[in-house]
């Protein structure tokens, strides 16, 4: 099996059955994020305890590219910093707009890096990046408060 077959079967499981997706107890910001083109919606909770990201899930409806990569960003950032949350942030918004390509620089993503190619599909790349802008708000409402 090649490596493209690779991830788009990791996109295809994680969309399916997405372990992160539920609600959580005592979220401490839930916000919700839209893709108007195209429906996606999702519904992000994050319980930031200490400036830290002590957990998070997701609930809402989309297309297997939006499901899978909101699993993935949520696995990613459980437990991380809110500063280390915000330079995977940075490192997959860089990704998808392909200023970095460098796979060693990229293996920081894990399976999140299997979108990469989604930068080849601009009408995908909202789908992609709506889990990671809904963070971006969040942790800047966590913030504010």
């Amino acid at each position: 099996m090649g490596l493209e077959a690779i991830y788009t079967e990791l996109i295809a499981e994680q969309s399916r059955n997405p372990e992160n997706k539920h609600h959580l107890t005592a979220p401490t910001v839930v916000l919700k994020g839209r893709n108007p083109s195209c429906g996606d919606e999702i519904s992000l909770e994050l319980r930031v305890e200490n400036d830290r990201i002590a957990d998070a899930a997701f609930t809402g409806v989309g297309c297997a590219i939006s499901q899978a990569s909101t699993s993935m960003m949520i696995d990613l950032i459980k437990g991380k910093t809110v500063a280390e949350a915000k330079r995977l942030m940075a490192l997959f918004f860089g990704m998808i707009k392909r200023e970095i390509t460098d796979d060693a620089v990229l293996e920081e993503l894990d399976e999140a890096a299997a979108l990469k190619n989604v930068a080849n599909l601009p009408a995908r790349v909202k789908c992609a990046v709506l889990s990671w802008h809904t963070l971006e708000d969040a942790l800047q409402t966590e913030k504010e408060k």
